[in-house]
């Protein structure tokens, strides 16, 4: 039997949950007044996932003042209640096109499951982080419920990696883009990644909107380059217009691509 790589196994999740407000990205804890977690879950097993995507604000030197200087901050202190155990925090750079990002930034606050997940946004440190994004915000915001659909690799280190990130929108047959997801694109993929150059891959699915409504996209996909160099020049190869060129055969939803690079 092929072996497959391990960060493109599906194993689909059909997850729903209730929140309060869209929360932000980054790390948030104290520990005092959430429910004791449960037993974690190994740690290479699918996270639950508060996903933040910010629009372009107004001004984007008073957004990354405040950002830096006081909601991430903000986020850290309330961690060890809310119970995240990483967060993943990036900025736009371009569309793959070249193009303006059609977003500014993104932010993932990972939880070891969805049970974590939901009694984390329902603390009071989750709250207070959540009715902070007014303060900061102007653009706009959307906050969703994902859980990771592949193990990612542990890949990295104190250098920011560059990231090309692919937002799917709801496709018109969800069975049908999976099977096709899971069977073609992702085993041409995975075909093509030492040609490409990307060290990880993070693939995850959005459950809803932080309110419990239907998520407002349906995908997303990350390849992580270690430089934006090496990105550039895996974008520019013969197997990345492969996997390129594939995406009109199953997304007909639509999409957006962009290039990212991670402000850790």
């Amino acid at each position: 039997m092929r072996r497959v790589p391990s960060w493109w196994l599906i194993p689909t999740f059909a997850l729903s949950a209730a929140c309060g407000k869209p929360a932000d990205k980054a790390p948030e804890t104290p520990a005092d007044t959430a429910p004791a977690p449960e037993a974690a879950a190994p740690s290479g097993g699918p996270k639950a996932i508060v996903t933040v995507i910010y629009n372009t604000p107004k001004d984007t030197a008073k957004f990354e003042k405040y950002y830096r200087e006081t909601h991430l901050p903000l986020v850290s202190a309330n961690q060890d209640q809310i119970g995240f155990v990483k967060a993943d925090l990036t900025r736009f750079k371009a569309n793959l096109d070249g193009s303006k990002p059609a977003f500014y930034r993104q932010a993932e606050l990972y939880f070891n499951s969805m049970n974590d997940l939901k009694r984390g946004v329902a603390t009071d440190g989750f709250k207070k982080v959540a009715d902070d994004l007014k303060n900061f915000a102007d653009g706009g915001l959307t906050g969703m419920i994902a859980v990771e659909t592949n193990e990612p690799a542990t890949v990295g280190g104190s250098e920011p990696m560059a990231i090309v990130t692919v937002i799917y929108k709801e496709p018109k047959d969800t069975a049908k883009f999976e099977k096709y997801y899971a069977d073609t694109h992702l085993p041409l993929v995975s075909a093509k990644q030492a040609e490409i150059g990307f060290v990880k891959a993070d693939l995850t699915r959005f459950a809803s909107n932080l309110d419990g409504s239907a998520p407002a996209f349906y995908r997303q996909a990350e390849l992580y380059f270690k430089s934006m160099a090496d990105l550039k020049k895996g974008v520019a190869t013969p197997g990345f217009k492969k996997v390129a060129d594939d995406l009109k055969n199953f997304a007909d939803g639509g999409l957006v691509g962009m290039t990212a690079v991670e402000t850790k």
